[in-house]
Parts: C-alpha cells; sequence; structure tokens
C-alpha cells in the first residue's frame, strides 16, 4: 500500500460523522517571554538550558529554534537538541509486508482522541516514561490552538495505538507513540508520513533514534543540517498546514 493511497482513503470526519472539521489555520499564542538558548550552545548529552515554561508561546518558539522540551525533574523542564538529531526522512519509511498487512487491520482516525493519546503515551507504568501531567496539559493546549496532532489506530472501535506531535509550516515534530496491539503504532506513522507529503510537510523529526525507529527509516543526521532542513520547513509557509482536518481512515 502506497503512502498516495493511504492519503487517499483519509476522509473527514464530518463524511464519517464522528465530529467537526478543523479547516482554519492554527491559532497563534501570545508570544514567548523567554530568551531561550541557542541549540548550538548544547552539552554533550544535548541539553541546552532549564527552567522556563511550557505555554504555547514558549513551545512553539522553541521548536522554530529547533529546541524541544523534556522534564528534569518535579516542575523543572529541560530543553533539548541533540547531535545528532533523529529524523525519518518522508521518502524513507520502510513499509513491511506484514506491515501493510497490518495497516488493513486497523482503522486510523487523526484529531479525534488528542489527549487520550498523549496520556497513553504518559503511561506511568511504561519503561523510561517522561510524559508529565503538566505535558498533558500543555500539549492539549497546544491541540486546542490548532499545532498539535494525534494519529490514532483503533480496532473494534477501541484505541490501541497511537502517536503525536506538532506541525508548524513544513516540520512534524514527534514527540511520542504508542500501542497496545500488535504494528498499532507503526500503522499510526505510515499514516502520518502519508498525510504529511500530501500535505506539503518536508521535515519529520524524532529527535533521538532508537533501533525501533532506525528499522522503520530513521536515521541520525548532524545539528547543523537538522538547523537547515528546519529553516527550508519553516519557509514553507502556512500554506502547508492550513484545513489539518480531523479525519478517519477506513479500513
Amino acid at each position: 500500500m502506497t503512502f498516495g493511497r493511504l492519503a487517499a482513503r483519509l476522509v473527514s470526519d464530518r463524511q464519517a460523522d464522528r465530529g467537526t472539521v478543523r479547516a482554519m489555520p492554527p491559532v497563534e499564542p501570545a508570544p514567548n517571554r523567554w530568551q531561550l538558548p541557542s541549540p548550538v550552545d548544547a552539552d554533550r548529552h544535548g541539553l541546552v538550558g532549564v527552567g522556563a515554561d511550557l505555554e504555547p508561546g514558549t513551545l512553539l518558539a522553541a521548536y522554530r529554534g529547533g529546541l524541544f522540551p523534556m522534564p528534569m525533574r518535579k516542575k523543572v523542564v529541560g530543553w533539548w537538541s541533540p547531535d545528532p538529531r533523529g529524523i525519518i526522512p518522508l521518502d524513507g519509511l520502510r513499509v513491511t509486508r506484514s506491515l501493510r498487512q497490518s495497516c488493513r487491520r486497523y482503522e486510523v482516525r487523526m484529531d479525534t482522541a488528542f489527549r487520550d493519546v498523549v496520556t497513553r503515551c504518559g503511561d506511568p507504568r511504561r519503561p523510561h516514561g517522561w510524559i508529565t501531567p503538566a505535558f498533558v496539559d500543555a500539549y492539549t493546549r497546544l491541540f486546542e490552538l490548532g499545532w498539535a496532532h494525534s494519529v490514532e489506530t483503533y480496532l473494534d472501535d477501541a484505541l490501541v495505538g497511537g502517536l503525536y506531535g506538532v506541525r508548524i509550516d513544513g516540520l512534524f515534530a514527534g514527540e511520542s507513540m504508542f500501542h497496545t496491539a500488535r504494528d498499532a503504532s507503526k500503522v499510526a506513522l505510515v499514516a502520518l508520513v502519508g498525510h504529511l507529503r500530501a500535505t506539503g510537510a518536508v521535515l519529520l523529526d524524532v529527535q533521538w533514534t532508537t533501533e525501533h525507529l532506525v528499522s522503520l527509516g530513521a536515521t541520525d543526521i548532524p545539528r547543523a543540517e537538522y538547523l537547515r532542513r528546519l529553516a527550508d520547513a519553516l519557509a514553507v509557509g502556512a500554506n502547508a498546514a492550513d484545513g489539518y482536518p480531523a479525519v478517519t481512515m477506513h479500513r
């Protein structure tokens, strides 16, 4: 199943009678009030600075500057710019035969259960969990403003996998994914890549590569190269993200 065919099967939730279509561009929040550090100031672990807040304007300024947040300890936010940086080339996703079969097994929806997806990604029982309630609230606010998005996989109408991230112009910054059924998060990723290709995105950021992500086509690039690609992605303009609807992909 090609990315084009996947994208072509996406239909609006209004047509599917599941919700409303997000037809308006994202809403720009109040400006960031912090002076965020430069990505090139990161230490050898990728940590650039500690502090600030998770307000929508702060988060958007960070992503536009090549940074992303992760909690350091209770109520303390760290800002990161690892070198190398993990990305998935939009023309390089590896879809095996078994994954193509899984794509036919699940129903995929977008932006219909955002908070549920983030909460499931932040399940404290998951190993190496880092998503705190404050992060759930912060990204839900970004979702309500039209900047954050989720891709959800369902089996028999039960949520069994998904991912979420932030879309700014031609950038999609992936944050986290989860699954409780085989290949459910991978199917969400396949649908996401198809949607990004269909809507003019040029950069899918996954922060750090893992063995799992590498098996799907993720690769490391130097920070300087990432920042060049980020500038190109932000230059794509708002039209790339206009009309980002809540959608359903039928099996």
